[in-house]
């Protein structure tokens, strides 16, 4: 069932900063404000047209940036591996968690069922990422509002997790590590990932979120620039389309790990039986600015939780599906030993003969730490996507900045944005 967060003591409906703008001003009193892009508290290249009545904002248009990567497009031109390198810099905040939504997406074009190892390295590598994207997303919030210490305590804990992904891949920031039907490689120490975890969850993660959570949960002046500010109710969330936090905070209870279960959310996901990981969907009812901070800071404990029932009990077994369908590279004993294990090597990534794709269209979503992540792949039978369109959370929650901030003062947009947390890329189109 889910976690109801306790109710926050605030009216919404008579909260002074939500009076109704004067749309009978005249045009001469009213003056215009680009919010953007190059302001610090907009983290990235989006701007935001600002109708100004005095210090209140009577109108606001977003404006998605000027990233123009086109992420979509690229899919056309790259195999269904290779895509994994664009895919995990459209959130460059939890890069792992896009790495892993990706390939489930493929593997459901492919009919693919990975491996109960797979599943349970996945499960605990995209709970890292949530804990990565929230810890940032907490500490930029308060950034924003003059809280700097807070945005430290979460940045060092993000640092360990870095190391965490150096040392699964190779790469701290953008490990692209997951692969068609499994990874690009096994841990490479089953003991040593799992003390650099379970010492992260036990001993590092837990200072740093009491030490966020004594510095701004009552402090008056956090709570008096995000109490109240940014409501938005449950119909008008479900309306939206938002999804994760910022839905979760309005009394939403929707999260695609319960609802529609995948990897180690799932019943059964090794086979032989094994329960679904436990755990709890934080749910709050104001839908402010401040319930969207408290959710994502429970939620950060609650994956800590899922990835502590995982890390013990990861299965033995290999990482990849079988060799029938030769759909991963083969280790590098295989590909300087054998004929054969040349061969394969040489197939996918020389001539792409490897893939055998079907002729059919998919799409699969997980929950990722700003809502639902989805991959429409369209697929011609080719070594690579014919249409492929990605559903990034970022991109819809973002949709609904003007009816959160109209009304509110200017000083407001801040506090509103960050809680959000509109990630660049995903907003690229």
């Amino acid at each position: 069932m889910p976690y109801d967060l306790k109710p926050l003591d605030v009216d919404v409906e008579t909260t002074p900063y939500l009076r109704e703008p004067d749309h009978t001003a005249a045009p001469g009193d009213r003056w215009t404000l680009n919010f953007g892009p190059q302001h610090p508290a907009t983290h990235t290249t989006l701007r935001i047209v600002l109708e100004l009545d005095g210090e209140r904002i009577v109108r606001a248009t977003p404006h998605i940036g000027y990233l123009h990567s086109g992420f979509e497009k690229l899919a056309e031109h790259l195999d269904y591996n290779q895509y994994v390198t664009i895919v995990s810099r459209m959130n460059y905040v939890s890069p792992i968690a896009n790495d892993i939504a990706w390939h489930t997406a493929v593997e459901t074009l492919f009919g693919i069922d990975p491996t109960p190892r797979c599943k349970a390295v996945r499960t605990i590598l995209a709970e890292l990422g949530r804990i990565q994207d929230h810890l940032l997303s907490i500490g930029a919030a308060a950034l924003d509002l003059g809280a700097f210490t807070a945005f430290l305590y979460g940045f060092n804990e993000r640092e360990r997790i870095y190391d965490i992904m150096d040392y699964l891949s190779g790469q701290r920031f953008h490990p692209d590590w997951t692969r068609v039907g499994g990874a690009m490689s096994d841990l490479p120490d089953e003991a040593v990932f799992r003390s650099m975890v379970k010492r992260f969850i036990h001993e590092q993660l837990p200072p740093a979120v009491a030490d966020i959570e004594n510095l701004l949960n009552r402090n008056r002046i956090f709570r008096d620039r995000t109490e109240g500010i940014g409501a938005i109710s449950r119909d008008d969330a479900i309306a939206w389309s938002l999804t994760g936090p910022v839905a979760r905070a309005s009394g939403t209870r929707r999260d695609l790990r319960k609802d529609e279960p995948y990897l180690c959310y799932a019943d059964n996901w090794d086979g032989r039986g094994a329960p679904a990981v436990q755990f709890k969907v934080p749910i709050a009812t104001t839908g402010d600015a401040l319930a969207r901070y408290l959710v994502r800071l429970e939620e950060v404990k609650q994956s800590a939780a899922i990835i502590d029932q995982l890390i013990d009990n990861i299965p033995p077994g290999p990482m990849n599906v079988g060799d029938d369908g030769k759909m991963h590279i083969p280790d590098k004993a295989s590909v300087y030993g054998s004929i054969e294990g040349l061969i394969h090597h040489f197939e996918l990534i020389m001539t792409n003969r490897g893939w055998q794709a079907p002729i059919a269209e998919a799409y699969a979503a997980n929950e990722t730490a700003n809502g639902e992540l989805g991959f429409y792949i369209v697929s011609d039978g080719g070594p690579r996507p014919w249409r492929a369109k990605c559903r990034p959370p970022s991109f819809i929650n973002y949709q609904v900045f003007p009816k959160l901030i109209e009304g509110h003062l200017l000083a407001d947009a801040v506090a509103v944005l960050g809680s959000l947390n509109v990630i660049a890329a995903e907003l690229d189109r």
